[in-house]
């Protein structure tokens, strides 16, 4: 275990490069945290979001998430590249991430509690808010850790971790869900509870060395834009990883938003089913993913390249999601969900190694990890923003065109495996 007191004043060498080593106890905190704050936000977007919807008006119920997914996503949107940007800065004896793997944990709570209460949709609004901003947080928080701790040349452990704990995230928070089911409050509450154990673990379990005054990133309020922004013209690896990333998520967002509606409306899942359905179709997900996005990583690693990987994993990704548009019958359903996890695990497992070689300021790079992880979530306010207006394409009265979705989901992949092309100085 990693010795849990304070380290002392930081000097010029605690942000000096990482040495290489062995790092087996960080990467089990890592995947505790990673893995257990998606298990909190996913389970929650993807089941029961949809189910406490319901709950509050059931005809008005895809409006209602639409809604909470929209609001939520823009506290998401602030709160990356904000915290990150915090976190950089920070003074104090318990390090740069420490207290914002505690804080994160906190709102977690919090909000998990608050979806528990919500009777209508401001209160729902408002938790999953609160829970937004405890998942970006948190995750900020953990991402930065990895080139702070981690050298160039072995990177690909970690990022394995990082990109596998969306897929693993869900799988971990479905199944416990759908243990729990048809008791709403245990399924938003348990879940909850992982997240906060999870951030508290890494916080505590890790060191982190604080940062010196003199070593502080200058920061003036001209700058405060730059918190939100990097500048494509200096950084352009950077932006079209970014513009890569955010494609591709489009298409996951597509299924993680509407999958519940899709089984019920589409392949004629009943409500008191769907959740166990879920759980079976992201147990697929995940599993293609386990298996191949490990492998991915180290041979990435071993022969110094990124872009193939990332490249080939979209274009398998889109194809899965058009596969979905075709599915007739659940077991078909699950065979392109599957596609979507081979696509998806390795895509999600190289590109975060990559996205860490491309860091504008790498000795502060929680700020600029935030932006990007913009990628991983303006879909989810984007998605919901435009899907009543796809999902009504020469559809009839009480019907919703679902593949009209998952296909422009799947367009966008294509154009995000295209977008790694230009990206110079990764190989």
């Amino acid at each position: 275990m990693h010795d849990l007191s304070p380290a002392p004043a930081a000097g010029p060498a605690d942000l000096a490069p990482p040495s290489p080593g062995r790092r087996t106890a960080f990467h089990l905190l890592l995947a505790l945290a990673t893995f257990s704050v998606n298990a909190t936000l996913l389970t929650a977007t993807i089941l029961t979001l949809s189910l406490k919807s319901t709950a509050i008006d059931a005809g008005a119920a895809t409006t209602i998430l639409s809604v909470t997914a929209s609001v939520g996503a823009v506290f998401t949107i602030v709160g990356y590249p904000l915290m990150g940007r915090l976190s950089d800065r920070t003074l104090g004896r318990f390090g740069r991430r420490r207290p914002y793997l505690v804080g994160g944990a906190v709102a977690l709570g919090l909000g998990s509690l608050l979806l528990v209460q919500a009777a209508s949709t401001p209160v729902l609004v408002v938790g999953h808010a609160l829970l937004s901003v405890g998942y970006v947080t948190s995750l900020v928080a953990a991402s930065a850790l990895v080139p702070d701790q981690v050298p160039v040349e072995q990177r690909g452990t970690a990022s394995s971790i990082v990109g596998l704990s969306t897929p693993v995230g869900a799988l971990l928070g479905l199944f416990v869900a759908q243990l729990l089911a048809p008791d709403l409050t245990a399924m938003i509450l348990v879940p909850g509870a992982l997240g906060v154990v999870g951030s508290l673990a890494l916080a505590f379990g890790t060191k982190d060395a604080p940062l010196a005054r003199a070593q502080r990133p200058a920061f003036a309020l001209r700058d405060l834009a730059g918190t939100f922004w990097v500048d494509p013209r200096t950084a352009p690896g950077f932006a079209w990883a970014w513009l890569s990333r955010i494609l591709l998520f489009l298409g996951v967002s597509a299924v993680n938003a509407y999958q519940a509606f899709y089984l019920i409306m589409v392949q004629h899942v009943t409500p008191a089913e769907v959740a166990g359905k879920i759980f079976v179709a992201t147990a697929v997900v995940t599993g293609t993913s386990l298996v191949l996005a490990p492998v991915a990583a180290r041979v990435s690693d071993r022969i110094g390249r990124r872009k193939p990987f990332v490249l080939s994993a979209a274009v398998v990704f889109a194809a899965g999601l058009a596969l979905v548009t075709r599915a007739d019958g659940f077991g078909e359903f699950l065979v392109a969900m599957a596609v979507m996890g081979a696509g998806q695990g390795v895509y999600l497992a190289v590109d975060f190694a990559l996205v860490t070689q491309v860091l504008p300021d790498p000795t502060n790079p929680a700020k600029d990890l935030g932006i990007m992880n913009l990628a991983n979530t303006l879909p989810a306010s984007i998605v919901p923003a435009v899907a009543p207006a796809v999902l009504a394409i020469g559809a009839g009265p009480g019907e919703q065109n679902f593949a009209a979705l998952f296909g422009l989901g799947a367009l966008a992949a294509l154009l995000g495996a295209a977008a790694v092309l230009p990206i110079r100085g990764v190989r």
